[in-house]
């Protein structure tokens, strides 16, 4: 597979990552339903085989779950790939998440993450989430502290806006941005990209696929079925005309495909590669059957009317 630089990084990356959002399972409020774990470890392989050279990960994901299993999963390779991950989501004993930028907590927190891990040092390590804002400089700060001490190599944000990314550079370099961006989701696309592009900032880019809703697989009787711990079946975007106008843009996303003989997916994770300010888009394979036809996506090139029928369908960018 491809691979780029990522921003101002020493890492050269594949164009496709493997996210572990729902390989965390659920049972908590952002979880994606039962995930067997066997599987997680069999479909991680799988996306090494393919030529996936990076992991995105996250504390909080399963709370600690996809750490541990990654680490399972990594365990006798020859080759590791780069660990990506973030701090700043918390959770209670009972379950509930909650946001916190303060050093101390962070501080703890990167202990975890390498402890599950199985590492001595994590590639990049991102701030999940910029709240509270008024602790945003106090948590940014501290990942800039375990740069310079070697505990990690890069570090980044996630979901930052505009102002925020300001702030934070006025501090220490952001070397990496994790937005989400989607044929669905196009907030980034003008100002923030423009932003990344023009000062080296690497981005690595998330939901390509809109959570499901761009593989063609989604309907709105299989959204109805969903297990009650996904967070898919609490949310908007998949209900009432939101839902209908996502499924109508996996539709031409699906015409486009079999154009090019490959699926819905495929495209839309190509249309997110086709921004040239987009290094890598994360992809949340959950089991090993999927991987296969989602890696060409950084190999299929969409002609220009084919850009604009998807321009047409989603209201162009914004």
């Amino acid at each position: 597979m491809e691979r780029v630089k990522l921003g101002q990084t020493p890492f050269q990356i594949s164009r496709v990552g493997l996210g572990t959002w729902a390989i965390g399972g659920g049972e908590y409020q952002s979880g994606w339903g039962p995930q067997d774990d066997e599987e997680s470890v069999e479909t991680i392989h799988a996306a090494l085989a393919g030529g996936i050279n990076w992991i995105d990960t996250a504390a909080v994901y399963g709370l600690g779950r996809a750490e541990a299993v990654l680490r399972v999963a990594l365990q006798g390779l020859a080759d590791r790939p780069f660990i990506f991950t973030k701090c700043s989501q918390r959770w209670t004993e009972d379950r509930v998440v909650y946001s916190c930028l303060k050093r101390d907590s962070i501080l703890e927190e990167v202990e975890g993450s390498l402890t599950r891990l199985g590492v001595d040092c994590l590639d990049l390590y991102q701030l999940h989430r910029p709240w509270p804002e008024e602790d945003l400089e106090e948590g940014w700060a501290t990942l800039a502290d375990l740069k310079a001490q070697g505990v990690v190599r890069a570090i980044g944000v996630s979901q930052f806006s505009l102002a925020q990314l300001e702030i934070a550079g006025s501090i220490a370099e952001v070397d990496t941005l994790q937005p989400k961006y989607s044929l669905i989701d196009r907030t980034v696309e003008t100002e923030i990209l423009s932003y990344c592009d023009s000062r080296g900032i690497g981005v690595i880019t998330y939901s390509p696929m809109g959570s499901g809703l761009l593989t063609g697989a989604m309907t709105a009787s299989r959204v109805a079925a969903l297990p009650p711990d996904d967070w898919r079946g609490r949310s908007p975007d998949f209900r009432g005309p939101q839902l209908q106008r996502h499924l109508r843009v996996a539709e031409r996303l699906a015409a486009i495909g079999r154009r090019l003989d490959c699926s819905p997916g495929t495209v839309a994770v190509a249309w997110v590669l086709a921004n040239p300010a987009v290094a890598g888009a994360i992809v949340g394979f959950r089991s090993a059957a999927q991987v296969a036809s989602l890696l060409s996506a950084p190999e299929i090139r969409l002609a220009p009317g084919m850009l604009a029928e998807l321009d047409e369908v989603t209201g162009g960018s914004g």
